[in-house]
């Protein structure tokens, strides 16, 4: 990204860099979502999704999206849509129920034992 600096007419250059801390970033469900995001999110497409939710959450370091796919599958009955320990990202469906006591789980987890700065939960 360039600014330009109107009064001396040079070009300012600004480098962002991701400083990871311990941190969830986002935490959100989707209830009864549309069933082409579940396609679109590459989800089993055999699946009854009619009455579900997506829990969507990111977390640094991202490595902590093992323990939190294994922390929301002990918490309820969800499923694993997708875990990513190279960007931190974990997709979980269910119930609207179920995801959101794995998320609430997964977010207390990160808190309480890991000593993580947590987001609160959003909804849609």
């Amino acid at each position: 990204m360039a600014i330009v600096d109107e009064s001396s007419r040079h070009l300012e250059r600004i480098i962002q860099e991701l400083v990871p801390g311990k941190q969830i970033t986002l935490a959100h469900i989707i209830a009864s979502p549309d069933p082409v995001l579940y396609t679109k999110l590459g989800l089993d497409p055999a699946v009854d999704y009619s009455k579900s939710a997506i829990g969507i959450l990111t977390v640094t370091p991202a490595e902590t999206a093992i323990v939190m796919a294994d922390v929301a599958s002990k918490a309820a009955g969800i499923d694993l849509g997708f875990v990513d320990r190279f960007s931190g990202s974990l997709i979980i469906t269910g119930s609207v129920s179920e995801v959101e006591a794995a998320v609430n789980a997964v977010r207390e987890y990160c808190e309480d034992r890991l000593g993580y700065a947590v987001c609160p939960l959003t909804k849609t």
